[in-house]
Order: C-alpha cells, then structure tokens, then sequence
C-alpha cells in the first residue's frame, strides 16, 4: 500500500509472522530507473519472503525495474493492475490497465523472460462499464499464457471515474465467488483473493475457495492480527503477542535511531498494536506525541508498553484469544 507498506512496516510485520509473504509499497518505473534507489529499494534481510510491487506499462521499463528488484534480492516481482489512484490513471498504470490485457501480458511476458523470480499480477476484476465475468477472465488467460502462474485479484470493480480512491476500496460491490470461480475453472493457477477481508476467520473460508488470502488494511491497522497467522493458516505450534513483536522489533528500532532515522518513521506503523486492550488508547497517544519530538528514542516505546495491560501483558497472541482480528 503506498505510503504505508515501507522497510519499516514490513520489519515489524515479519516480527508477527515468520511465513506470511510481505509486499512493497507500489513503486512506480520512473522511481526505481531514475529515484533514490537506495533509499526506495533497500530491505532488511528479515522481510524474506518479500515481493516487490512495480507499477508501469512500458515493457522495457518493466524489464528493467524487474532485473534490478531481482538483483537487489526480491523474491518477486508483482505487477500493481489494481491501484485506481489519478496519478496511477495519468501515468497509464495501474487499474486502468484492466483495459488493455494485451498490453499487460506482453509486459509480463518480457518480465518472466528476464528474471528467474516469479513474475506475479495483483488486478481488479474490471473497471468502470466492463463485464467482470469477461475482463477478469480476459486478462488472467491472457497473461496465463504469457507465463504468469499467480494472480492477487482485488474481487471489486474500479471506478475510475467519480470515485475516489478511498472510495474505490468500499463502494464498488465485493464479488467474491466470481474469483472463486475463476480459481475453479483455472484449477492450474494460483489465485490469491484481496479486498475487505479482515480476520482470520474470513481468510480461512475463503480458503476453502482459493489458494492464499491478501491482507491489507486489516493488516496495517490492527497488525496483531498477523501474530496468529503462522498457526491458524500455517499450522504451527504457537504464536506472537504485540508486546512479543515489539520487543523482538526494538534491535531494528535502535539499529535504525543510530543511522539517523527518525522514530516516528516508525512508530507510525506501531499505532494499530494492542487495538481493543486496556492501555491502547495511551500506547497511540504516547507513541504520536512523543516520537515526534527531537532527539526521541527507545524510551518512548518504554513508556507507551507500561501503559499496555490485560491479556498482552500475559504474552498471549490476540489472534488466538479471540479467534479473530481485532
């Protein structure tokens, strides 16, 4: 999510989860040939396995940026065919390019021809007056053939026109079956299902249905949701507290205050832990006053964790307490 999934959220969210495949914030062509490389591109090893985003449609581009997410040690390489943003819409990239399928699959072609990591499309299931039914098949087969075996589908229609892109995340209807089916009739392809899911309950009917489950903001807002991923999806043996994830997180929050970074860079993805346990209020209001302030450090995170009590104290993952997200 752009602006929201950077090094320093996808650190936190691999203390939470150790199998959950983590993906970059979209990052345009332009920005990864022509930006600050090392500051868009850098990851801290612990994110494996972690995905790079690109948006774009020019093929050259495409290769280019793939070889260098590729050479920088990304596990994969994820065209954005889904973001409905102005900006995506004037630079020929994103959700508006549900339009031009042809386009998208001789992109990906040229991506899976250059790289040896998985080439993968994250879609919609069509824009604005298309037939879901035919535009999400269209661009699936299409790129299917073009090498493409892993398909994230937001299961909502972009409205590019007269929504927002806030509002293209709620108001189009969720059509959920449709990417069901398509799992269905695609049984050769792995279909990862994206938009509105937001507890593990959710996920794991949706399971039943298609091979992998995309998290987003439920994952951004109330992170500890992810503690319980490695054992209700996963199958394994315990789990991971906010207070669990903090503390394993507090070595890459000292190592990054002593490079210069500011604490808030990286307190501001914190803010969602402990959602709905007594103290959480405080943590929120600690953590957003007080990392702010020149010169902030570790004793911030020491003050906001003291005002966190109830079952968090006591170490026991949310996700498995309650059997949902928060």
């Amino acid at each position: 999510m752009m602006d929201w999934t950077d090094r320093h959220c996808r650190v936190l969210h691999r203390m939470l989860t150790r199998r959950a495949l983590l993906y970059t914030e979209m990052l345009t062509t332009g920005a990864v040939l022509h930006g600050d490389r090392a500051r868009l591109m850098v990851f801290s090893p612990v994110e494996h396995p972690v995905a790079l985003q690109l948006g774009g449609s020019d093929a050259a581009d495409l290769v280019a940026a793939a070889r260098i997410g590729e050479a920088e040690g990304y596990d994969e390489i994820n065209l954005n065919v889904g973001c409905p943003s102005d900006r995506v819409q004037s630079g020929r990239f994103g959700a508006c390019l549900m339009r031009e399928p042809e386009l998208v699959a001789e992109c990906m072609a040229a991506m899976a021809a250059a790289v040896r990591v998985p080439v993968t499309v994250k879609c919609r299931i069509g824009v604005d007056d298309q037939d879901p039914e035919e535009s999400l098949f269209q661009l699936v087969d299409l790129c299917a053939s073009a090498g493409v075996k892993l398909f994230v589908v937001h299961a909502r229609k972009a409205l590019l026109k007269g929504l927002s892109p806030k509002e293209n995340r709620d108001v189009p209807p969720l059509d959920y079956p449709l990417v069901w089916r398509l799992k269905r009739e695609r049984p050769a392809l792995t279909i990862v299902i994206n938009g509105g899911i937001g507890s593990l309950d959710e996920a794991q009917e949706h399971l039943r249905h298609v091979d992998g489950v995309m998290l987003g903001r439920a994952a951004y807002h109330t992170p500890d949701i992810l503690g319980a991923v490695d054992a209700r999806i996963f199958g394994e043996a315990g789990g991971v507290s906010g207070l669990q994830a903090v503390e394993a997180y507090r070595d890459y929050l000292a190592a990054e205050l002593a490079r210069g970074t500011h604490l808030a860079a990286m307190t501001r993805h914190m803010l969602g832990l402990f959602h709905g346990v007594p103290g959480a209020r405080t943590w929120r209001r600690i953590l957003t006053v007080e990392s702010v302030k020149p010169g902030a450090g570790l004793e911030v995170i020491d003050r906001a964790l003291a005002a966190v009590s109830g079952f968090e104290a006591q170490g026991v993952p949310r996700g498995l307490e309650a059997g949902q997200a928060a």
